[in-house]
């Protein structure tokens, strides 16, 4: 069973008045009085939105500007989920000299530390146990229970498995019971049911029960948060404060429309989908438009952190038991040791000497009659160029204007890695409204084409458009539109001014493409041998024939996109290809109705294979092979082709006599087993006869295998000599 708790959300806002006064100027003369500037209570005044920056990692850079006079309180509005990038990023700037005294904004403290000022001891998701187990030892009254109204101490909560129906059809139900002490000892025990009530008969727990529940209620309010700000000043002047705040990401799209009679342009119309769901309007704003990802991140900085601090355990004295103690040594102690000891400065005094130090260059900093360098750095210099210290008329951070060019409706100006759209008129959104603003409209040359590759042998229809407009088109989608009629729609990656960009919206199906036919030739043209290694220099001439078919009633062109070999392959004499990317090439192929074009790509380029010669390894047939595809090569290559077949007899001659030796080391086991089975028999001098001989033949064996041995040692010195020796270039001849 389980306690269900339905919260009412309850909205719990706290304003801060901070009154801030000027610090007293020191003057020099007796009459030097201290003077106090007060925020005067009363209407607080809203900053509007004048500018507003979004960009595409869904953070957007807003800027409240308005006038003050004298000492102003001026007031933001924003959603809760925008505070922790407000209180990261928040810039005030009082362009009159003033200065801002405070700011000031509604908190509130987690749930989980006001829990802990309750006593109830329960968690924010509570079980009907853990309730009652909270009410343990108090007073209640239960009603509905059998015989009628009990009153005592609830006791504990239990729960029991009682099985349920009969026969087949049993089952297991679990059921929780009330223990109750009455007041007068008697213990009654009743089943925790749907009509049972229980009261807590102590008011202040049931103001404690009030005010937990409460407390759940709190975490699901919503609403604005009120940023306040006390501006010190005097006179007219202008106040701006900017921030960043997190907001959903603006969205670009596009159509293209081609006319009825083709002219080789299209109308690109570019719109910006963007939305407000901050917590004030964008009246008459300053809009800008971002395509770029600066770096951000969300600290919680409105949310109350408590450390936990160590718990330490009281120290208790210690019970002593009588002992004794040997006496000490007689010492004479030296004078100067003494002297020397008492008058060493301490390092407590060292410390209270440099706190004293640090104490005046501070003072120095905020006007004192001393300036004192501090580790090289006068304080006052520093305060005097750092922008946020009290008194300068400078915030943190630095207001930046408008990049954006002022021409046309629509600007764009790059900075760092990104690129802007500034509207050049005022855009009103109101909170929790979307809006389509127009970023682009330009006629731009833009060729129907059918773009097919291996890679997606469905031919697709495409739009090679060139961007001869002054702005970057941000990625987005795009719809196309043909004789007044949808014809599809597609992505687009940025393309900035200049750049052209294939764009395919739909499938060809007049179109089939494939390849006819495909060959190769590689063809060794050099030879290069240097002490063991082995350069075969080939040149690949490869060439592929494509087959373009149009089955429509009009002319195509059609893109074909053909991989791109690096390490040195070019195309051959007299291709060339329309288009170049890092990995393709595109080649034009015009097709006329219901006709077949074929055409061919070819490439060359050279390819190198390496082989090195070890005397380890047998690359005898490797060799042989490269004598016949370069015969002049067989007078260089013989004594390392002699040295290489000379080494393997004798790896095969090892191989023999190490079997042989084998076979006599069994014969002799065999014998010797045999002579010590017929010890003092007539017939073991018969096996001793053998056992003489097969020692015999093992001991020649074993030394013919040694000399083997240092016969290959040898001849494997003489093939690395002969490899070492190596030294042939060899070109073929062309033609």
């Amino acid at each position: 069973m389980r306690l269900w708790v339905t919260a009412v959300l309850v909205l719990v806002s706290s304003a801060v008045t901070i009154s801030a006064q000027n610090k007293q100027s020191q003057h020099t003369g007796p009459k030097a009085t201290p003077t106090s500037q007060k925020v005067e209570q009363g209407a607080q005044k809203p900053l509007p939105v004048r500018k507003v920056v979004l960009y595409k990692n869904g953070v957007g850079y807003f800027e409240h500007a308005g006038s003050i006079t004298g000492n102003q309180r001026v007031t933001i509005d924003f959603t809760s989920p925008q505070l922790n990038d407000v209180l990261q990023s928040l810039t005030v700037l009082d362009e009159g000299g003033g200065r801002i005294a405070g700011v000031n904004y509604n908190s509130t403290t987690p749930l989980a530390e006001q829990l802990k000022t309750l006593s109830l001891g329960m968690t924010e998701d509570p079980t009907s146990t853990e309730l009652f187990s909270a009410l343990r030892g108090q007073r209640v009254e239960v009603t509905g229970a059998p015989g009628g109204a009990i009153s005592g101490r609830l006791m504990s909560i239990e729960t029991r498995e009682e099985k349920a129906g009969s026969g087949d059809s049993t089952s297991s139900v679990q059921k929780f019971f009330l223990t109750l002490v009455a007041g007068s000892g008697a213990v009654r025990v009743v089943e925790l049911t749907p009509t049972l009530s229980v009261r807590p008969v102590d008011t202040n727990l049931q103001g404690q029960l009030d005010r937990y529940l409460e407390l759940l209620s709190t975490t699901h309010a919503t609403g604005l948060r009120h940023l306040t700000l006390d501006a010190l000043g005097s006179g007219a002047r202008q106040l701006r404060v900017s921030y960043i705040s997190e907001v959903p990401v603006w969205k670009a799209t596009y159509r293209m429309v081609f006319p009825r009679e083709a002219n080789g342009n299209a109308t690109v119309q570019g719109w910006a989908v963007v939305d407000n769901t901050v917590g004030a309007d964008w009246d008459n704003v300053q809009l800008s438009l971002v395509a770029g990802t600066p770096q951000s991140f969300i600290q919680p900085l409105s949310q109350p952190l408590y450390t936990r601090r160590p718990e330490i355990a009281i120290a208790t004295a210690a019970q002593t038991s009588p002992q004794t103690h040997e006496a000490a040594e007689t010492v004479e102690v030296q004078s100067e040791m003494i002297s020397g000891a008492l008058t060493a400065p301490s390092a407590m005094a060292k410390q209270k000497s440099l706190r004293q130090e640090l104490k005046g260059g501070y003072n120095a900093a905020i006007g004192g009659p001393v300036q004192q360098p501090i580790n090289g750095r006068n304080f006052a210099a520093l305060a005097a160029a750092s922008p946020g210290v009290a008194g300068s008329g400078y915030g943190g951070g630095v207001y930046r204007a408008s990049d954006a060019l002022q021409e046309g409706d629509v600007s764009t100006s790059a900075f760092d890695d990104f690129f802007e759209y500034a509207l050049s008129q005022p855009v009103t959104i109101h909170k929790n409204e979307s809006a389509m603003v127009p970023i682009l409209q330009q006629e731009l040359p833009a060729e129907h084409v059918t773009l097919w590759s291996q890679n997606n042998p469905r031919p697709l229809r495409a739009v090679w458009l060139e961007n001869k407009s002054k702005l970057t088109l941000d990625s987005g989608s795009f719809s196309i539109f043909e004789s007044g009629e949808f014809a599809g729609e597609g992505l687009l990656d940025p393309i900035h001014p200049g750049e052209r960009r294939l764009l395919s919206y739909a499938t060809d199906q007049a179109i089939r493409v494939k390849i006819a036919d495909q060959k190769s030739r590689r063809t060794l043209h050099h030879l290069q041998i240097r002490k063991g290694l082995v350069i075969e220099s080939y040149m690949d001439v490869a060439s592929m024939t494509y087959s373009a078919n149009n089955t429509g009633d009009d002319d195509r062109t059609v893109l074909i996109e053909h991989p791109r070999r690096m390490n040195g392959w070019s195309l051959g004499e007299g291709v060339k290809a329309e288009d170049t990317t890092p990995d393709l090439y595109r080649f034009r192929v015009a097709v006329k109705p219901h006709t077949t074009e074929k055409f061919e790509v070819s490439e060359h380029g050279p390819e190198l294979t390496t082989v090195t010669i070890d005397p380890s390894q047998n690359t005898n047939s490797y060799l042989l092979e490269l004598v016949k595809r370069v015969p002049d090569a067989e007078a260089q290559l013989k004594p390392v082709l002699d040295a290489q077949a000379k080494l393997a007899d004798l790896d095969q001659a090892i191989a023999e006599s190490k079997q042989q030796e084998q076979t006599a080391s069994a014969d002799e086991a065999r014998c010797r087993e045999n002579l010590t089975a017929l010890k003092g028999n007539e017939a073991a001098r018969r096996f001793v006869d053998e056992l003489n001989r097969a020692e015999d033949l093992l001991q020649s064996t074993r030394k013919h295998t040694t000399d083997l041995e240092q016969q290959k040692n040898a001849a494997v010195e003489n093939l690395r000599k002969a490899i070492n020796g190596l030294s042939y270039d060899w070109d073929a001849k062309i033609g």
